[in-house]
């Protein structure tokens, strides 16, 4: 690319050194040509002049004048003989036409002439012949060609350090976009171009920059959802798998309760599964919208209550005139799915869901009765270890609360109680 600016910057200041030169260098020939033939019309008027009355003479003692060295004069009779000077002895084809009509130029053996009759009382009385080597005019002309191709020629020189210079400017923000966009295209989309101070290509490149967060955002989504779906989904499994199993150890029960109830835990991990790709791609809530609390707390009564009787527990939902969040009903929901999760794990007895007006703010309090938290220890921070189990569920609740624009934090170590916070209308 840089070559072929450059190539195409010296095209175009050759073209117009051309345009300009050639049609100067004509002119200048011209002039040079013009400035001789008028330096001879000058030097043989004068002459004429000076010598009108010796050629009246009967015995004329011609004395021409001094002349610059490149210009010879001669003075001819009437009938063509040369009476004094420097010049072919006859008149030649230049003084003969002068003879009858008035001065006259021509070239004749590598000389420009010029002639110019002298005159008595209307009668010819000789004529004065001016001469200068053509070697003058062509030394002149040359010596003009060639400073005029020097400047053209140091012109290109600078035009081509001036395109090298634009050429690399242009050039390298580019060369940096091609591999950004490379980078990209393997998969880097933390990738970030540089400003280059050159706004069409800064635009191109504020273009690549969006497109990589936006790649590299819904990527991250992606993973996060892939990294996140078995956790979410482990929970309704386990209790469709409860479910199932009540209803095989209890032959007498009723099998149709048993079916609707695995249908309702069926529509409950698609609903999870559906959540989850909502919030996963940036589509779980529009804007100003708020969800549904009454709706959400009685989902978890029913998700919840027959999940925590089978282990002899119970769960108590109350909501103190709490004001509906303007947050995605899908994020609180999964938020609540993982406190409670983490309640029916790692808790004991009474699991409470308290939902209170805090002020301008919904809050909603997870609590159960178990021996508590220890307050080194960061229940929130991401582990995988199998004696926890908290951390990649509590830390997607932190960030999908945080993504909502409100706070979850363990608000008491013993009994623990986790607090989501959450902005209202």
């Amino acid at each position: 690319m840089r070559k072929r600016i450059v190539a195409l910057t010296l095209a175009a200041a050759l073209l117009a050194i051309s345009l300009f030169g050639l049609p100067l260098a004509v002119a200048v020939t011209k002039y040079y040509r013009d400035d001789e033939r008028t330096d001879l019309e000058r030097v043989a008027t004068s002459a004429a002049l000076s010598i009108a009355g010796e050629l009246t003479a009967p015995a004329p003692a011609i004395q021409l004048p001094d002349t610059e060295s490149d210009i010879s004069l001669a003075v001819y009779a009437p009938d063509g003989r040369r009476l004094a000077g420097s010049g072919p002895v006859t008149a030649d084809d230049v003084v003969i036409r002068s003879r009858g009509k008035g001065p006259a130029r021509g070239d004749a053996d590598g000389s420009l002439i010029f002639a110019i009759p002298v005159s008595d009382n209307g009668a010819l009385v000789g004529v004065v012949r001016a001469a200068t080597s053509r070697g003058e005019f062509y030394l002149r002309t040359g010596l003009t060609w060639l400073a005029m191709l020097g400047l053209a020629v140091a012109a290109l020189a600078l035009t081509w350090l001036v395109a090298r210079r634009m050429a690399a400017r242009l050039a390298h923000p580019l060369e940096e976009l091609s591999r950004a966009a490379r980078r990209l295209g393997e998969g880097d989309f933390t990738v970030r171009t540089r400003p280059a101070g050159v706004s069409e290509i800064d635009s191109v490149g504020s273009s690549l920059d969006s497109t990589a967060q936006r790649i590299g955002e819904m990527i991250d989504r992606e993973r996060a959802f892939s990294a996140n779906a078995s956790h979410q989904l482990r929970t309704p499994l386990s209790g469709l798998r409860l479910q199932l199993e009540a209803a095989l150890d209890a032959p007498d029960a009723d099998a149709r309760a048993a079916l609707r109830d695995g249908i309702d835990t069926a529509d409950r991990l698609e609903r999870t599964i559906t959540d989850l790709l909502a919030l996963a791609r940036g589509t779980g809530r529009s804007p100003g919208e708020t969800a549904d609390l009454t709706a959400l707390l009685a989902e978890v009564e029913q998700g919840w209550l027959g999940l925590l009787a089978a282990q002899d527990r119970h769960l108590r939902i109350t909501a103190d005139n709490a004001p509906p969040p303007r947050a995605s009903a899908a994020a609180i929901r999964q938020i609540l799915v993982v406190l409670l999760d983490n309640a029916v794990a790692h808790g004991q007895g009474t699991v409470t869901v308290t939902a209170r007006d805090a002020g301008h703010a919904l809050a909603v309090d997870v609590s159960d009765e178990g021996s508590g938290i220890d307050p080194e220890f960061d229940p929130f921070a991401r582990r995988r270890e199998p004696a926890t189990g908290r951390g990649i569920g509590l830390a997607l609740a932190r960030s999908l609360a945080e993504a909502e624009g409100g706070r979850l934090w363990l608000s008491r170590p013993v009994p623990p109680t986790f607090t989501l916070l959450l902005p209202v209308d």
